[in-house]
């Protein structure tokens, strides 16, 4: 069957698989200078967050937790290598934060509140109700829920879940849910609390464009890199991210005022719904007689996204800036910060700097953007001027670890201009290929442009020498000397980045320019449970946008669908080379009816039942003409997942 199944991304944390790159090349001596300057610009040597990290240690796991098929989802040793001093090869910064995060396994938080830590990108927070284990968030996937899981049964005690809460809508802090419970645990009592339309957002986001999304994941937690001083160091967020069997529980009880409070096996908890800054549908929350507050993940140990390097919508600075003050409001005597990602702090006066440092960064760069919008600047100008005042740089819990400044200044600017900058030649600006061939034209050819851009990686000026080399690649692809010297490139930008997510994209892009892009795509099979639980609606929604409009022009097909478990029914119609749908009956004029079942339905969508399956299973029939339905079948792309990126 040939669909779109853009929706298999859902979150877009799913990469592409390939072999693991290759290390790439050492540091330049710019790189080394600039990389001991940073070093000198901080206070490196400060070691209270190392006390945090540590504080409360418990045991750590060893080995692996590895998938169905043998593949490794969790190298419990893969970051050994991060300690001591940075290598040359690492931002010291960025080092510091990856030794921090390198901190991982069992820790009591304070008496009666647990987590775990880097058994996957996010933690799980175990809270002691009177007869079991209240359980805050189940990590990516099942196989690391239930590792983490057991882990912590091991050394506390053989306790049952008698509830869990997901704090928002990302795929890293549900997808392992079937990890922690089962259905029928569900259906006989077990709570599972959530936000307001979280449902909806968990099996939603992305849906359209997941694909790229997910192609784009790649890059930005560095799923391919090597684990070495040389490649993936972190993600800012954690060590990594758990690739492996994503499922979801529906809610059984929504959190739907701004406030609201809960009784969970004997454990009074607050919670705060906080939704669309850091995710659509996001909740905190306080345990008032354990001093306790819980920041979800609209606080973690770094500044976070306005709008990912993977892509997304983009998020508002201004009502998170609103929700870290409506936090300050809700602190009251809070002794213990936890967060979803990274490690905790302790005292309330360190955890009230702590949530003022991230209310005034995300302001300071909502408001200074908007200024030099108002000013008549472009986004590149903006990122380029705004810098973080003394008072907000110095302090490393807003350090821009996972998110950038300059890359959420420019968010800003999209969240209310958009991304055209004003620029009148920018309105119908020339494809890159053909703008990349002129330009390099113009530059008396490939061979003259890439001796320019080696004069400008000597002198270290990567910038200027990874644009004009990107023009190279793009109107040569096969010249392999502007291939190397921009993946060189590369690797120095990434070396010197404080950024994870920029140093991982700078990595994966040298190491795609040396070894080609991933030849195999996200694994549609993981997605199967998470997807059971997906309207079909939003299926309906991904293959109108998988309909090749050119081929589809003069075709007016009309195919019935039905679902015989769920008593649904929709009709689908091609009219003016667009694909709509409605639920209702059966139309009696269709070309064919389509009836199947939901689970077979989701198989198909997800890419595990095909041609074969669909002709000789018992769980499905077509009436009408077999032909005319292959023929509308074969209108709908699948995207591969595996498009090149940094060539053309």
């Amino acid at each position: 069957m040939k669909t779109t199944l853009a929706l298999v991304a859902l979150l877009a944390l799913a990469g592409c698989s390939r072999e693991t790159a290759a290390p790439s090349g050492d540091a330049s001596a710019t790189t080394v200078q600039a990389n001991a300057a940073f070093a000198k610009s901080l206070p490196l040597s400060d070691q209270q967050d190392f006390e945090d990290a540590r504080r409360g240690f418990i045991a750590r796991p060893s080995g692996k937790i590895l998938a169905a098929d043998g593949s490794v989802i969790t190298d419990f040793d893969a970051f050994n290598f991060v300690d001591g001093d940075a290598p040359p090869t690492v931002n010291p910064s960025l080092w510091r934060h990856a030794k921090l995060n390198a901190r991982i396994g069992l820790f009591k938080v304070v008496d009666g509140v647990y987590q775990l830590r880097g058994f996957d990108i996010g933690n799980m927070t175990l809270i002691e109700g009177k007869t079991g284990w209240i359980v805050v968030d189940a990590l990516t996937c099942r196989e690391t829920a239930a590792a983490a899981l057991a882990f912590a049964r091991q050394h506390l005690g053989n306790k049952p879940v008698t509830a869990l809460l997901f704090s928002h809508s990302h795929v890293d802090h549900f997808g392992g849910a079937l990890g922690v419970l089962t259905p029928e645990q569900v259906k006989a009592g077990v709570p599972v609390i959530a936000s307001n339309g979280f449902m909806e957002e968990a099996t939603s986001e992305n849906v359209l464009v997941g694909t790229a999304m997910g192609r784009r994941s790649a890059y930005q937690f560095g799923k391919n890199l090597e684990r070495s001083a040389h490649g993936l160091v972190d993600t800012g967020l954690g060590k990594g991210v758990g690739y492996g069997t994503f499922g979801v529980l529906a809610p059984t009880d929504l959190i739907t005022q701004p406030t609201e409070e809960r009784v969970l096996d004997g454990v009074r908890i607050v919670f705060h719904n906080v939704p669309g800054a850091e995710a659509p549908a996001e909740m905190t929350f306080s345990i008032p007689a354990l001093k306790v507050y819980g920041g979800a993940e609209n606080l973690a140990q770094t500044m976070h996204n306005l709008l990912p390097v993977r892509g997304a919508k983009v998020r508002d600075a201004l009502r998170w800036a609103g929700y870290m003050q409506d936090a300050l409001d809700q602190l009251g005597d809070a002794e213990v910060y936890v967060g979803q990602h990274n490690w905790p702090i302790w005292g309330h006066q360190r955890i009230a700097e702590f949530i003022t440092q991230h209310r005034d960064v995300y302001k300071y760069t909502h408001d200074q953007t908007v200024r030099l919008i108002n000013a008549g600047l472009t986004p590149a100008e903006i990122a380029d001027q705004v810098k973080l005042p003394p008072s907000l740089q110095s302090y490393f819990g807003t350090r821009g670890y996972y998110g950038d400044l300059r890359h959420n200044v420019k968010a800003v600017y999209q969240f209310y201009l958009g991304a055209y900058d004003g620029n009148p030649a920018h309105l119908d600006p020339l494809p890159p290929v053909e703008m990349a061939r002129r330009y390099v034209e113009l530059a008396g050819g490939a061979d003259k442009a890439v001796a320019v851009a080696q004069q400008a990686f000597d002198k270290g000026d990567y910038r200027w020498a990874a644009e004009l080399l990107n023009q190279v690649v793009f109107a040569d692809g096969g010249h392999k000397a502007a291939r190397e010297l921009l993946a060189r490139t590369y690797d120095q930008l990434g070396y010197v980045a404080e950024a994870s997510t920029w140093r991982n994209s700078y990595l994966t892009a040298a190491a795609e320019l040396r070894g080609g892009s991933p030849q195999q795509g996200i694994n549609r099979a993981a997605f199967v449970d998470m997807l059971a639980q997906t309207p079909i609606e939003r299926f309906l929604e991904a293959m109108a946008a998988g309909l090749n409009g050119p081929a589809a022009e003069g075709k007016n097909f009309k195919i019935n669908l039905v679902l015989t478990d769920t008593k649904e029914s929709y009709v689908l119609w091609i009219e003016n080379a667009v694909l709509h749908h409605r639920r209702a009956e059966p139309a009696a004029d269709a070309n064919a009816t389509l009836t199947l079942t939901q689970g077979f339905f989701v198989r198909m969508m997800a890419g595990t039942a095909g041609a074969k399956d669909m002709l000789t299973s018992d769980d499905i029939q077509v009436t009408g003409s077999k032909i005319d339905l292959a023929r509308f079948l074969g209108l709908i792309d699948k995207a591969s997942g595996t498009f090149p990126i940094v060539t053309r």
